[in-house]
Parts: C-alpha cells; structure tokens; sequence
C-alpha cells in the first residue's frame, strides 16, 4: 500500500471509508501490508534497568527514537472491565481494578498491601479526596472507601435497601457520586437515581431519579467545581448542580460517548463522531465545535497541561486549544507507525498514549509541541488486549493484559 497514484487507493482513505462500512467491499485479503516492525524495549524480569539502583528510584533513559526498558514488571489481576478507571496511581502508590485489590509502590513496584473480595468485578476505581471508592462486594448496597495508601477501609455508607447495587461514578472533597437501580416487587430495575453521599457524615446528601428509560451502566462522569457532568449509552449529555442535585440541562449527541470526555474551565467537551464539540457546563449552550478529515471520528478527547489531545479513527493526532477549538497541529504521517491511541498522559515535554488492541501497539511517546512519534514501547507478547498509561512523577505506570509495567518518562 505504498503507492499514492490514482490508481490506487491509499491506506489513509481505506481506512477512512472502513469506519463508515463502505471500505469493506474494497479491501482485497492483501490491501493492508505490514509496515518494518519497530525496534522496542523487552520486558526483562529484573527490578531496575541500566542506569538504576536496587529500588528503581533514579535511572536513566535511552536516546531518542528507542523505547525504553521497564524499571519493573509484575502480574495484574487486571479483568479489563472497568475501561479507563482500571488503572489508577493516588501518590505513590499504583492500583490495578482486579481481585485481589493490589497496591504498589511506583518506584519499586512492590507489594504494599492486598485486598481480596473487597469489591465487585469490573469494579471502577473512583477517587476523591485522597480515598478510594468502590462498590461492595458483598452486593448489600454499601460503598466503602479506602486508604489507598495502605488498603484500610476508612468509609462505609449505604444508600437503601430499595435501591440494587450503588455503583461510584465520581467523587469529590464533600461527595461520592453513586449511580442504582430502584428497585420494583419483581426485583427488575425499569428506572434508576443518581445520588450523593456525603464524605464526612456517610448521608444521603440529594438523591433524584433519572428519565425513564435512561440506563443504569455505560456511564462516564466528571466533577467540576459545583457541577457534575455525565455522558451516557443513549447518547445523552448532562449536568446536575453537585449541591442540590438539580439537573441544569440535557442535550443528545449523535453518538454514544461512554469512556471518556474533556473537560476545560466552565466547558464540557465531548467526542461526537466527525467533530469534538464544547458545550457551556452552566447552560449547555455549545462554544465551539471542530471537525475532523472524512470519513474518519475522534476518538475520546484529554486535557492536560491547557492543551487538548485526542487521537482519530484513521490515526491521526490532533492538538488542540481547549477555550477556543484551534487546531495547534494535526500529525497526519502516524499511519505507518503508529496504532490507534485512546489514553494520554503527559510528562514534561512528552505525550504518552495508549492504543487498544493491537499486537503492535502499545505506549507511544509524542513530542507535545508538533505530535512527532519518538518511539514506541511494546511487549512483545502478542496479547491484543488494550494498553493503559498513568504519569506517576517521574514514571508511567503502564498496563497490558495481566501485567504492570513502570516506564521511565523523563
């Protein structure tokens, strides 16, 4: 696929006809071609790399264009249900959504405790005000905090006994932020709340009942200053007054947005298949909308460091002002080099994304300022799960199948 003459249909507007179905009559078995694989770090089994001591606190990194080497691996009990909220690092501590519940430290990727049965499978891993929230695993109705320092339940609250099992979807300083089912004579959950419990007292703080028909999972939340903003399956978009719970506004999208959306000041910015759109999180009124090439849709848009990045489904890369919509720098030539990313994280000068399943993805290193990929670290396992990336300090935490990695990043 290396030709660009009439002739002959180029990879980019291959893969841009096949995410509207229409590239599929047109792919022969061999339209794809493999591009020369690249040179990146093993795994090892050893502790530190080169460069690093005993206890992996200082190292150093390779040279420009070769990935580096794991200061550390474990195993995970990763179960790859909970999507982005997988993965978590609170301090210095690193924390994988699995039973047992594992802590580690980051720098030396030891065990510092473990939790089995504390919470349910696919347990998202919520965090505010330095606790941890997740769902019991007992399914009584109760939502236990804890410390993720040492593993210690610190908080328990329960919301009812007519509601079916509470489920986090965000937290605050004074809330934790739960999403049930209410509960009817033949146990069925035809309608469900969204409710706050409060931090200090365990109380029911607001509690309102969403529009029928709404669905109970599927949902992605994010608290900002005194609003919470939620996405949807059905393609919903809304925010409620974190005080009173009020609902301020819902509007639909023409997409369903479930992992993930930006979020920058007053605005809420979500992915909406050819276009990233900005809504006002106090009216709904949207600010500014841009669209990407054809036949291609964003993938899930990141704010980090004042600036908007998000990746698209012909693997392009775009940064973007987050106040304005302006594109800063769009990379067009990652094509060849480089899978898809729906995760970023940012360290310094670098933007780290994690792609999905692809045995030649992996975590992907991008100058920040002109999207230029520096190198690309996989496992060599072949494992097609996604690939999930945290900045830790002077590290990533990184995550493929049932293993945790640490990354140099600086």
């Amino acid at each position: 696929m290396g030709r660009r003459d009439g002739n002959a249909m180029s990879r980019r507007q291959a893969l841009r006809l096949a995410g509207t179905g229409l590239g599929l009559a047109v792919l022969g078995a061999g339209a794809w071609g493999c591009a020369p694989e690249e040179e990146v770090g093993d795994p090892g089994g050893g502790a530190t790399t080169p460069g690093g001591d005993k206890g992996g606190d200082t190292f150093t990194t390779p040279p420009p264009g070769t990935a580096p080497k794991p200061l550390w691996q474990q195993n995970a009990a990763n179960d790859d249900l909970a999507g982005m909220h997988s993965l978590a690092v609170i301090g210095d501590t690193v924390v994988v959504s699995g039973d047992p519940l594992v802590g580690r430290d980051v720098v030396t990727g030891k065990e510092r405790w473990s939790r089995p049965g504390i919470t349910v499978p696919g347990a998202r891993l919520i965090i505010g005000g330095g606790t941890l929230y997740l769902a019991s695993a007992e399914y009584d109705g109760d939502v236990v905090g804890i410390d993720p320092a040492t593993g210690k339940e610190t908080w328990r609250s329960r919301l009812g006994k007519e509601y079916e099992q509470p489920r986090p979807i965000a937290a605050d300083d004074r809330h934790v932020y739960v999403l049930a089912g209410i509960l009817e004579e033949d146990f069925s959950t035809p309608t469900n709340v969204i409710a706050a419990i409060d931090t200090t007292s365990g109380k029911i703080a607001w509690r309102e009942q969403r529009d029928k028909g709404t669905e109970e999972y599927g949902i992605t939340a994010a608290v900002v200053g005194e609003r919470l903003a939620y996405t949807d399956f059905r393609e919903n978009v809304t925010v409620r007054d974190t005080t009173t719970g009020r609902q301020l506004w819902t509007k639909k999208i023409g997409r369903s947005n479930h992992r993930r959306f930006a979020v920058h000041e007053d605005l809420m910015i979500v992915a909406d298949g050819q276009r990233l759109r900005a809504f006002a999180l106090a009216a709904g009124t949207e600010r500014w909308s841009l669209a990407t090439e054809e036949f291609s849709a964003f993938n899930d848009p990141q704010v980090l460091d004042g600036v908007l990045y998000a990746s698209d489904s012909v693997r392009g890369m775009w940064a973007v002002h987050p106040g304005t919509g302006k594109k800063l720098w769009h990379n067009e030539d990652l094509l060849e080099t480089a899978a898809e990313a729906w995760q970023f994280t940012k360290v310094g000068g670098t933007l780290y994304g994690a792609t999905e399943h692809d045995k030649d993805g992996g975590v992907h290193a991008f100058d920040a300022a002109t999207g230029k990929l520096r190198w690309t670290y996989n496992d060599k396992t072949g494992a097609i799960q996604q690939w999930y990336v945290v900045g830790a300090g002077k590290r990533l935490a990184v995550m493929h199948a049932k293993r945790l990695y640490a990354l140099p990043a600086v």
